[in-house]
């Protein structure tokens, strides 16, 4: 029997969806993206969630959507589907563009300084919001950036991107830069080998007040590599005192590191703490999508046939910077050999540079075997019609697998696991997808299954 809720006002509903999201999602999870969400209105079927700002509502529809979904359903006692809305702000007051005083932030107008043709010379010109290709593996961080660019020091402050080498974090560190001086906000973009230079030659030359105007006068700092910051007490002393300047003042730090926060132990818990005040993100290694949709944004001019370009990703996964050396090796083939470019001539082409040996040796079987194994269940019962909680957890698991980690078309692992449909095998890879980055356990799962799978 279907819940009354015609009298049931959606403010309530949401309310009580609240509640049960709360005891399911992890606590900085919720604070961070739930709380200050209202639900506005619930219409054939459809109810609608009022978000603070876009930043959340596109977080709430990538990552949350289907455990949004379901917690409504309990609620209301029938299927739903979830809109997300921008709560309307009032316009904000009109500039005189003849002014050179800014009013975008009405609690310290500031006459901004220009950019100089050292903050724009940082910056590689390649690298913007517009080249960034977007995927699962780094769009919370993409978000995160492209709303620090455009509002600075408004949504959430400081940010700090962590991820392995070569995923982004520069590219977007730039990208933040570029947006900024296009509407005529001013920034430092520093790694942190120049900032600690720079502070080094101020002590030494007595031109401490010229550092401290020159970091703490712009809109923004972009920090790159802060863990080399380790064990240099004195720029330790430095950045604390300048992030402090910048954070009372509403600017905008963003800070990148090639590992997690926990793992900077000889940094000042000062420090640390500070950064961990404002919002982590972290950039996975892409997932076959998006390695695909990479390299075809870089090959775009060389008319690479579809399956060299699938092949290359498929090859190497760790790394864009990786996926570009292979990219250029195979263009430099295309353009000096008069071979004709397929599959088994790349493969003695390219096995100089393939040193990730993870995907050669991951197969279907191997995938499976892995799962099971970890979940206690045997092949037959992953094939089989049984839906209780663990062996559809490992089902959905080992679809998501097959298709990241392999490659595997979704019609080929629907056939292997039981014959399920296409839409089956969609439906369970995007549960994994949508639920990987909240849920802890769910991350420890796939990261035991993978780690066992890498192992010799």
């Amino acid at each position: 029997m279907l819940a009354d809720t015609s009298i049931r006002p959606p403010t309530q509903i949401w309310d009580t969806a609240l509640g049960r999201l709360q005891l399911q999602v992890p606590k900085p999870s919720f604070e961070t993206w739930l709380r200050g969400t209202t639900g506005i209105s619930y219409t054939n079927g459809e109810f609608t969630v009022e978000a603070p700002n876009a930043f959340v509502a596109e977080m709430l529809d990538q990552r949350m959507y289907s455990l949004i979904c379901d917690s409504i359903t309990m609620v209301v006692g029938e299927r739903v589907s979830v809109k997300f809305e921008v709560a309307k702000e009032e316009a904000p007051p009109s500039i005189d563009p003849r002014s050179s005083t800014s009013t975008r932030k009405a609690h310290s107008p500031v006459v901004q300084p220009s950019l100089t043709s050292h903050q724009l010379g940082t910056l590689n010109p390649a690298f913007t919001f517009g080249t960034f290709v977007r995927g699962s593996s780094n769009e919370l961080a993409h978000a995160a950036a492209q709303a620090s660019a455009e509002n600075p020091g408004a949504s959430f402050n400081p940010i700090f991107i962590h991820s392995e080498v070569g995923l982004g974090k520069t590219h977007l560190l730039h990208a933040i830069g570029h947006e900024m001086a296009s509407i005529g906000l001013s920034f430092i973009y520093a790694t942190t080998e120049q900032f600690t230079n720079e502070y080094i030659r101020a002590i030494r030359s007595n031109s401490a007040e010229t550092f401290r105007k020159r970091y703490r006068g712009a809109d923004a700092l972009l920090l790159d590599d802060i863990q080399f910051i380790i064990g240099k007490e004195s720029t330790q002393e430095g950045f604390f005192h300048t992030f402090n300047a910048l954070h009372m003042s509403g600017k905008q730090i963003v800070v990148t590191s090639d590992r997690p926060l926990s793992e900077l132990s000889l940094l000042q818990s000062r420090v640390s703490s500070r950064l961990s005040g404002g919002l982590v993100v972290d950039i996975q290694p892409p997932d076959i999508e998006t390695r695909i949709a990479i390299l075809q944004n870089k090959s775009h001019r060389h008319h690479l046939p579809a399956e060299v370009i699938e092949y290359i990703a498929q090859m190497s996964h760790r790394n864009v910077r990786a996926l570009e050396g292979c990219l250029n090796r195979v263009v430099a083939i295309s353009k000096l050999s008069r071979e004709r470019l397929n599959i088994e001539y790349l493969k003695g082409a390219l096995s100089d540079i393939m040193p990730d040996t993870y995907s050669k040796r991951v197969t279907d079987e191997a995938v499976v075997n892995a799962v099971v194994s970890h979940f206690g269940l045997s092949p037959s019962e992953l094939e089989s019609s049984k839906r209780d909680k663990r062996t559809t957890r490992a089902r959905h698991i080992c679809m998501y697998l097959l298709r990241e980690d392999t490659g595997m078309a979704l019609a080929t692992i629907g056939r292997l696991l039981g014959g399920r449909d296409h839409s089956t095998v969609v439906s369970g890879h995007q549960r994994i997808a949508d639920r990987i980055n909240t849920e802890d356990d769910l991350r420890r799962d796939i990261v035991t299954i993978r780690g066992a799978l890498a192992a010799p």
